[in-house]
Order: structure tokens, then sequence, then C-alpha cells
């Protein structure tokens, strides 16, 4: 638990909840679904916060669907990854077996519940805090103005490649594991022109080219300095 907490940033004052937190329901009758419930909520409520105050001119609809691109599953798995959920999960023998540590909705069900209990333990604002430092980097190299917020981002990779005047990309599966029920897919999406790979992982090809193409978005983020929404961007950053 010390360990999880510098993970966090965040020590308890009620070491209890972080534990019931990371319980999952086949492993005690004392687990972590009412504490998922409130940190929906919460989590919700602090996202909501920032892009309105983000996106000043950005409709309700706009300001809806961005969120809901935010929280998604496939980002609250990754963030609990980051931060190491997977290896301090209570989880019943079965769902050891079947490699529950490391599956999605579980994953993203417990950082809803750690956040759930960070608000108990320590009100909104330590909750707030929480949720903003985890996704700074979401908001890390977006514009006020950008065209590609709430989009899946093999689209907003495609739109901004056909911008460019640049070929689409290639999704390759690179590898496979696990049985045919509970595999997991590792894609790899290669820019040609740029000589520029980025890599995914999911529990479908789906998933995974999503992954891989919103961590190719990242990189060429990172790469160009783009001006407005114009289609044009400057040489690459050094």
């Amino acid at each position: 638990m010390d360990t999880l907490q510098q993970r966090l940033e965040y020590r308890f004052s009620h070491i209890k909840l972080l534990e019931q937190a990371l319980t999952h329901r086949s492993y005690s009758s004392a687990h972590n679904e009412r504490l998922e419930f409130l940190g929906d909520s919460v989590l919700n409520l602090s996202i909501a916060t920032r892009l309105y105050q983000f996106l000043p001119d950005a409709s309700e609809g706009d300001l809806s669907r961005i969120r809901a691109h935010l929280v998604r599953e496939t980002t609250l798995h990754q963030l609990a990854l980051y931060l190491g959920l997977n290896h301090a999960l209570k989880l019943g023998e079965g769902e050891l077996r079947s490699g529950g540590a490391e599956r999605p909705s579980i994953l993203a069900d417990a950082l809803e519940a750690v956040i759930g209990a960070i608000y108990l333990d320590g009100g909104f604002a330590a909750a707030d805090a929480f949720v903003q430092t985890l996704f700074q980097p979401e908001f890390e190299g977006q514009s006020v103005t950008s065209a590609d917020w709430g989009k899946d981002a093999k689209t907003a990779l495609q739109e901004w490649l056909q911008g460019r005047h640049m070929s689409l990309p290639v999704y390759t599966v690179s590898a496979t594991h696990g049985a045919l029920h509970n595999q997991t897919f590792e894609v790899q999406c290669s820019v040609v022109k740029l000589d520029m790979v980025a890599h995914g992982q999911g529990t479908s090809r789906r998933s995974a080219e999503q992954e891989a193409a919103q961590n190719m978005l990242q990189l060429l983020r990172q790469k160009y300095k783009e001006k407005g929404r114009t289609g044009k961007h400057d040489k690459p950053a050094k």
C-alpha cells in the first residue's frame, strides 16, 4: 500500500478505503462496486469542469462527446496499468486464473473506485487534484479549438495525415496472446512516409488499432508544431 500511495501521489488517512477500492467482488463481499459508482460521478464532474474551462467556445454536445472520449474504458485501463493497480488488485482464484488482473473492465472499474476512495478520504479537492494530474497528458498538446477532440483515434489520425497529403496508416497485427475466448492483440501502426511506428494492445483487434492510432497521434503532436486548424505544420520540433 505504501508503494501504491506513492504512485497515486496521495496518502490515505483511512487505508481501508484504498484496500476496499482494490477488492473485486470475486474476492470478498466487501468489494469496490459502491466506490466505483461514487468515483465515476467524481471523475465525470472533474473532467467536465476542466473541459468547461479549457474549451470556452464548445457546445454542450461537444463537451459531452469529448468527456465520454476521455473517460472511456480504454483510457481508464491504460491509466490503471500506469499506476500499477493490476499488481494490487484482490481477486478470487477464478479471476486470477483467467487473467482478471489485466482485464480492461476490471482495471477501469478499480481506478474509478480509487477515485471514489480518495473522495471519501480527502474530499472533492483531493479527488479532483488526483484526476487532474492523472489526465494532464490527455490535455497536453491539445488546442482550445482542436477538431480532433472527441473523435476516435483512427479517424483523427486519418484526417491528420490526409490534411497533409499523406497516405493512410498501415495497421498490422504483430502478436496475439491467450486463449481464443480471452485473447490480447498487439498491433503496429505505421506511417510509411514519416518512417514512424507506434504500438497498441487490446482485447480485440479494433481496440488495439485504436490504441496504436492514439499513440501515433501523440508522437506526431510531439514531433510537429501545428498551426491552428489550417492543416499545415511547421518543421519538426527540436
